[in-house]
């Protein structure tokens, strides 16, 4: 059957409803996170490592829990993974409003990182691959795309609702979508056989298992790639509004720069779901693990304003076009069946990376005195992380 074969009848409406889950479960569990830190820091007088620590909690717990994530969406119960994972999210917004003390905080997160392992990208994009393994990619893309405009909801709609009721009614008014729009859009889109489209005969690539990639090259050198990308882009994310401030721009002036941020980000997706289409994954890969070190070696040594919307524009493309990649290149290499475990035992070196990099960057800041040379550095950890990736070939069968 060739790829160009038309979607099964349920493929926009599973497509459409995973995309909207996948805008609300990003915009309320991993952005407006910041938004309560100012009004619980007044109220409760925490201060702001305890905060943090929450969140760092919470990404850890979401690196850890993506393997038996993907397990389980591998053994077909893919709809009970993100339906119940949306129901904990909801929960945990729920208990989230009425904590009084850091290990109530904490305790919260370890929840809300539950959550977000069944619901971020990783599980929509194994059940996609799964259910329909003739148009993955596309759906992928749409994923992201719809996705990239999440931080775009989170911030203002979140301000606002603080603004207008208070932090802890806030988490009632996130809990209540999450609970009333999420969990039941994913029960119905999920609905059905866990395979829609049998997966082509004679990939002598598709059984591969979990045990079987571990034993390849190829399975290290993507996982070190994806691992070193997720530190580079979550200490620059950490550490961004210091690097600008640093640089001379007050708080106004360091957004006017990341805001667009957000809009490569959709450019980037919008440009493999158009006229990028055909683009293979090995060349979008290296020119997306290239376009890092190149944006992170610009914002070391600009000066200008001109030099800092570069950078913002480069590292938003990277970014954006990043997420695609690691979704579609995974089954590429190593087949549909088993691609839960595989991508989640991935998944998970990348979020840990993630959740430890503004604490080792910070302690480089402190080794280095200045944010220009910790850059740098991060830029060679990119272009480590594309030579990585440039080692990775498909494995033989």
């Amino acid at each position: 059957m060739s790829s160009a074969a038309a979607p099964p009848a349920n493929w926009r409406s599973t497509l459409g409803s995973l995309a909207l889950g996948q805008i609300l479960c990003w915009a309320a569990l991993y952005y407006a996170f910041s938004c309560f830190v100012l009004p619980m820091q007044r109220e409760l007088h925490w201060d702001k490592a305890t905060l943090m620590g929450a969140m760092s909690l919470g990404l850890g717990v979401w690196g850890i829990g993506t393997y038996a994530v993907g397990a389980a969406i591998d053994q077909g119960h893919g709809r009970c993974v993100m339906t119940l994972g949306a129901a904990l999210a909801a929960v945990g917004f729920a208990a989230w409003s009425f904590v009084s003390q850091p290990w109530m905080l904490y305790a919260v997160w370890a929840l809300l990182g539950a959550a977000m392992a069944m619901t971020l990208y990783d599980p929509a994009f194994a059940i996609l691959t799964r259910r329909y393994p003739l148009h993955y990619r596309q759906g992928i893309t749409v994923l992201t795309l719809v996705g990239g405009f999440a931080s775009t909801l989170a911030f203002p709609a979140a301000n606002a609702l603080v603004a207008g009721l208070g932090w802890r009614t806030t988490l009632w008014v996130i809990a209540a979508v999450l609970g009333l729009v999420v969990v039941p859009l994913h029960a119905w889109a999920l609905r059905g056989a866990a395979t829609v489209v049998p997966v082509p005969s004679g990939d002598p690539t598709d059984d591969t298992t979990l045990r079987q990639a571990l034993r390849t090259r190829a399975f290290w050198m993507l996982a070190l790639s994806f691992t070193l990308f997720a530190f580079a882009t979550g200490a620059l994310w950490a550490h961004a509004m210091p690097i600008f401030v640093a640089k001379g721009l007050d708080e106004i002036g360091a957004t006017s720069v990341l805001v667009w941020v957000g809009p490569a980000q959709v450019l980037g997706r919008l440009f493999i779901a158009g006229p990028g289409r055909g683009v293979s994954m090995r060349r979008l890969g290296m020119a997306v693990l290239l376009a890092l070190p190149l944006s992170l070696a610009l914002l070391a040594l600009a000066g200008g304003r001109l030099a800092m919307l570069a950078f913002a524009l480069i590292f938003g493309l990277s970014n954006g076009l990043f997420t695609i990649l690691r979704g579609a290149i995974v089954p590429q290499f190593f087949g549909r069946r088993h691609i839960g475990r595989i991508a989640g035992a991935m998944t998970a070196l990348g979020v840990l990376a993630r959740a430890s990099a503004p604490l080792l960057t910070a302690w480089l800041l402190l080794w280095m005195g200045t944010y220009p040379p910790v850059l740098l550095l991060l830029a060679g950890v990119g272009l480590l992380a594309a030579a990585a990736f440039m080692l990775a070939r498909p494995p033989v069968p």
